[in-house]
């Protein structure tokens, strides 16, 4: 790329204010061109796909249409030389793994990186891949999401999706009494009174998101 030509950047989030933090910042940087910006990752996709684009700095999950992983996806499959930062706001970490096998160069935690949006633009346009160096860990009732093991984890992806103990059980493999256990214990651990009391923090804490949320287009 030559030095002199602007790095055009595209944006997408569905909630205006973080969508104008995006804007702001690739705005306020001499190195890039703000090219479009989009409350979908559909929109992105396509802008994409029919343009010169650098890079896409997308959220994850959205109220319409696709999400940013699978939009990410996409835009790697069709243009692989585009840079791809993806962002959210919850603590679920799994997606950075999803994130590196697809390609995507840099993962942004909007509640939690403490290294700036600007450095990970920098950073990236430099050629860099700026993923966190210790997993993001919230308070969770009396613990700290690290203090959940991965199983504990994946029960409450499927808790928070509404799914029964028969549904989890079926999806992760594992019988139905041992679901409850688990359940329990992670009433035991985080103090929480009841499974609600888990659903409820779980959702407004952001600390594990299900596949079904992300794909269907719930928003943070």
């Amino acid at each position: 790329m030559n030095d002199s030509r602007p790095f055009r950047v595209v944006v997408a989030d569905d909630h205006r204010i973080s969508r104008a933090y995006f804007e702001m910042t690739v705005q306020n940087d001499a190195r890039c061109e703000l090219a479009a910006s989009f409350s979908s990752a559909s929109d992105a996709l396509n802008y994409c796909l029919a343009n010169r684009v650098d890079l896409v700095i997308m959220d994850i999950l959205m109220r319409t249409g696709i999400d940013g992983l699978t939009a990410a996806q996409r835009i790697k499959e069709r243009r692989p030389q585009i840079k791809i930062i993806l962002a959210t706001s919850t603590a679920e970490t799994i997606w950075e793994d999803n994130a590196r096998m697809i390609g995507v160069e840099s993962f942004w935690y909007k509640e939690y990186s403490e290294e700036p949006l600007t450095d990970v633009i920098n950073r990236t346009i430099n050629g860099e891949s700026i993923y966190p160096d210790e997993p993001v860990n919230p308070d969770f009732g009396n613990v700290k999401r690290v203090d959940l093991t991965s199983r504990d984890l994946d029960v409450l992806r499927e808790l928070s999706h509404g799914c029964t103990n028969d549904e989890i059980a079926a999806k992760l493999g594992i019988s139905v009494n041992t679901v409850r256990t688990h359940i329990q214990n992670i009433l035991n651990k985080t103090g929480f009174k009841n499974r609600l009391a888990l659903v409820v923090n779980v959702a407004s804490l952001g600390i594990v998101v299900s596949d079904e949320r992300r794909i269907r287009g719930d928003s943070e």
